[in-house]
């Protein structure tokens, strides 16, 4: 079982995570909400496209360029493939990586 090193880094993860959970998503939310700089997201964004497991589209909104962020089909799959090896990972820990609902988190 191998988790898939494109998706690994923290960052693509992040991005990924995030759009796994959204039709499409601006630039600007997807830079605000994961907390990096627009040169970090752009290099991970490209690693992302690049792999096939984001598409990338431009445009303008009045006469503003904006880019949007969107999970292809492939992406999805690798993501739900990455959720589920790091699920067999940590579960001789006893440990999910999707909490059961009325479990009581080490943090509450």
């Amino acid at each position: 079982m191998e988790l898939d090193p494109v998706i690994h880094a923290p960052t693509r993860l992040q991005i990924v995570s995030l759009l796994a959970a959204a039709e499409e998503a601006e630039f600007g939310f997807v830079r605000d909400t994961v907390g990096v700089s627009d040169s970090v997201l752009s290099k991970h964004g490209s690693a992302l496209e690049a792999s096939g497991y984001v598409a990338v589209r431009k445009g303008y909104v009045g006469k503003r360029p904006k880019t949007w962020f969107k999970l292809t089909g492939k992406g999805r799959a690798a993501f739900t493939a990455y959720v589920e090896n790091l699920q067999r990972i940590v579960a001789p820990s006893g440990l999910s990586v999707v909490p059961d609902e009325g479990v009581q988190r080490v943090d509450d």
